[in-house]
Formats: structure tokens, sequence, C-alpha cells
């Protein structure tokens, strides 16, 4: 695995002629890369230090509208400046753009150098280093399925999104013959990521016409979401450059399984896993449960930051593989939490709820803060459920819609006391302001349904 490039090995390349261009990356509410492109020498002779950008990028909406209610950004306030500061541990090539390498920010205010409470990154380093101050790393992996479509992004545009023809044309799980179709598209994928320093380790077919799935090694919790984000970012950009298009969109038809971004997790301890214990039940430890039983009591409380939108919320659906309850199972797909490798040293729990427009570092720093509050009230974790889950009326529903899923953010005692009232009234805002958007628009459905007949 290539390593990333160090700041030394970053000057000599741009010495050589090598490297001439350098993205200097936040990531935005929605997950998104924002920033800027430096000339390599600029940056390198003085932008390594720092750089500026307005404020509202973490306060717009997918539109990049500046929605009003913001209490951190706004008309009346000026929409003043940001710090972006290099994480020089994050440099590394981008080896799909020719000359291009890369850098990750912390957001930091413009005037007292603060963090940004609200950063997304810099809530996952805040829940990483909670951990660390209970003795704990935390260790996660994002799967991150996607569909891939013939068309390029512009025609699909100008087209209003109507011919939704995938590169596949029957469900392709596992299925070698028809991922080969893909293969111009997804071995550029694997290969860059790689020598960008990203330890993917494969991909494969999803139980969809043209649904892929990229799996990424596991990681610390902010070098995971890292690379989720990257990999998201290129998956995209490698669609876009071979003259066809990719989208994570979670649900694209009411008759097409959706796409999710399962998020695996466990707590380590001194380089040995914390969730393990050879001689309990399953090979899980006291503290494995207590963080499990957090993930599931406060479930409802952060679903806003696994499922964003008013689309996300249509995954979840009997017997489509996206869970309806918050019931925890032993390798169950049924499940909101799968127990994954019990009775080995790698047991850990893999949330399936999270769809695959689900901001990673919001939505590892949401359930790290959950199950490190399980722990530390020493929540007992119930017994797991068996067969089909979606029949069941002992757990508790995942929150239907993102109205339920606001209603839940905006009165989490968790995650206020987690995050701090000032960042989850900003989230809240960011739900109301999608949910409102939505409520404006005027679907084809309702057209369709009453045009005539009502």
């Amino acid at each position: 695995m290539p390593a990333v490039l160090s700041f030394d090995d970053l000057k000599m390349s741009v010495d050589e002629g090598r490297i001439d261009t350098v993205l200097v990356c936040l990531t935005d509410m929605q997950g998104r890369l924002m920033g800027k492109r430096f000339h390599a020498r600029n940056f390198v002779d003085h932008s390594y230090k720092e750089t500026h950008c307005c404020n509202y990028l973490l306060a717009t909406d997918l539109e990049m509208a500046t929605p009003d209610g913001y209490a951190s950004s706004s008309w009346a306030t000026g929409y003043g400046d940001y710090t972006m500061r290099p994480d020089l541990s994050t440099l590394r090539p981008v080896p799909w753009l020719e000359g291009t390498a890369m850098v990750m920010c912390d957001v930091l205010d413009h005037h007292g150098h603060a963090p940004v409470a609200h950063d997304p990154r810099g809530m996952l380093k805040a829940q990483v280093a909670r951990a660390e101050e209970m003795g704990l790393s935390s260790i996660m992996a994002t799967e991150l399925e996607f569909f891939l479509f013939e068309k390029p992004l512009e025609v699909m545009r100008a087209e209003g999104y109507r011919d939704l023809a995938t590169l596949g044309k029957y469900n392709e799980d596992y299925h070698i013959f028809q991922t080969t179709k893909e293969e111009a598209i997804l071995r550029p994928v694997r290969n860059h990521l790689v020598a960008a320093g990203i330890p993917v380790e494969g991909t494969k077919g999803e139980a969809e016409a043209g649904q892929e799935e990229l799996n990424i090694r596991y990681a610390d919790a902010l070098a995971c979401a890292d690379h989720h984000t990257i990999a998201k970012h290129a998956v995209k950009e490698i669609a876009w450059a071979t003259g066809h298009s990719a989208s994570f969109l979670p649900k694209l038809a009411p008759n097409r399984v959706g796409s999710s971004s399962h998020v695996h997790q466990s707590l380590w301890r001194d380089g040995s896993p914390a969730f393990f214990d050879e001689t309990a039940d399953l090979g899980m430890s006291a503290l494995m449960k207590s963080y499990m039983a957090g993930l599931i009591a406060y479930a409802p409380d952060y679903t806003f930051f696994l499922a964003p939108y008013v689309n996300s919320y249509k995954r979840f659906a009997k017997g489509t593989f996206a869970p309806t309850r918050t019931a925890w199972s032993v390798d169950n797909r049924t499940a909101a939490f799968r127990l994954c490798g019990d009775g080995t040293p790698g047991v850990r729990v893999e949330c399936r709820i999270g769809g695959s427009d689900l901001n990673p570092y919001l939505a590892q720093a949401a359930m790290l803060a959950a199950g490190l509050q399980g722990i530390e009230e020493g929540l007992e974790l119930a017994p797991p459920m068996d067969g089909d889950i979606y029949d069941s009326d002992d757990a508790t529903e995942v929150p239907r819609n993102l109205r339920d899923a606001t209603e839940t953010l905006r009165g989490s005692k968790m995650l206020r006391a987690a995050f701090g009232d000032e960042v989850i009234d900003h989230y809240t805002r960011c739900a109301e302001w999608e949910q409102e958007e939505f409520d404006r628009a005027v679907t084809d459905w309702e057209i369709a349904r009453g045009f005539e007949k009502a």
C-alpha cells in the first residue's frame, strides 16, 4: 500500500515537475469535497499553513443555496471567512487527475482560530478524542453502494433524469460476468484509489441492475471517513471521465433496491480488540454490549445523520435489505445492527441504517457518541432477535421520514451533550430546510395522479 505523501515528498515532486496542482479540501455538511486548486509551488512555499473560504460552505444545501435560519452564517452577519488549515498527514496523490495532489483541512474560526463546532470532520475528531480519554481507539469501515449509468451527467441532466439506463441490465449481486461490463470504470477506481493510499479491498456487484459496491479496509475512524469521502468523489470523477455517470442517491425508483452505506465499528484498547472476550457468549465483551446498547437506544436520535434527505427514507421498506426496526441480530440482514465475526477477535457491529447519501464524518461521529454514551451509562444489551425482523413488533421503528428524524434530532439530550446545543440547532435547521424545499415542490407523481382525476 503506497504511503500518503510526506510534505518533503510533495516538495520534491513539485521541484521535479511531477505535481503542479494541489487540491485543498474541506468536507461540507453533505459530505462533498469543497475547496481550492492551488498551484503546487504556491502551496509548498506559502499556502501549506492556511487558506480561507466563505463560512457559508458549512451552511448550504445540495444546491449550494444560502438558507436563512443559521446562527453561524447569514446575510445579517455578512458571510465572513473560515480558516482552512491543511492537515499535512492527509497529503496524497490524486492519480486519476494528471499532476495533482490533495490535502484535507481542519476548519477554524477566522478570528480566534478555534475549531468550528459544526465542521463535520471536527465533530468526528472530537468524539475520537472522547474515546481516547477513555483509553479507547475507534476502528471503522464503510461500504459504498452506487449505481452506474450509460450516459454522461450532462446528457442525463438535460433529459431531466428520466431515462435512467444503467450499465448493467439485470441483478448483478456477486455476478462476475455482469460486473465485467463495468470494469472500464471500476478497475481504474480500485487502482487509482490504492495508488492514492486508500486501502481498497475490492468491488462487487450489488442486488440490482447497474449497482456496485466498493469495500475499503478498516482504519481508525477519522481515516475511514477521509477514505470514504475521497473514494465517493473518485467514483463520480472517474465515471464522468469515461463518459458515464455514477449516482449515490439512495432510492432511484420504487421498483429498484436502494443504495446503502453500512458502517462497521469496533473499539480497541492498547492495540487489542476491546470488543472481544473469548470467554463470553459470541465473543462479545461487556464493553461491546454497552456500546451496542447505546447505538440501539439512541438510534432514533441520530438517524438524521444516517439519512439526511427526504429521499433517504424511501429505502426503509420490508424485504429490501434496508432495516425498519432498531434491533440487533447475529449475522442477520433484516436487523438494523448486525453482529459480524462473532466468536473471533474480529467481532464487530455493522449498522445497516445509513444510506449511500450519508456524510461519513457526521454518521460516524453520531454513532460513536451514542456508543460511548452507552458505555458511560453502563447500558445493558437486550438479547438478539432472530428471524424476519421486518415482521417483529418488539423493536423500535427507524424514523419513517425526515420530519420524524428531525424531531428526534431536535430533542436529543444525548447529542446535545455530545456536540453542544449550537451544533444540534445548526443541523436541525439543515433538516428543516430540506423538508421545506421538498414541501414547496410539486412532484411528477402528484401531477400524474391528479391532473385529470382530481
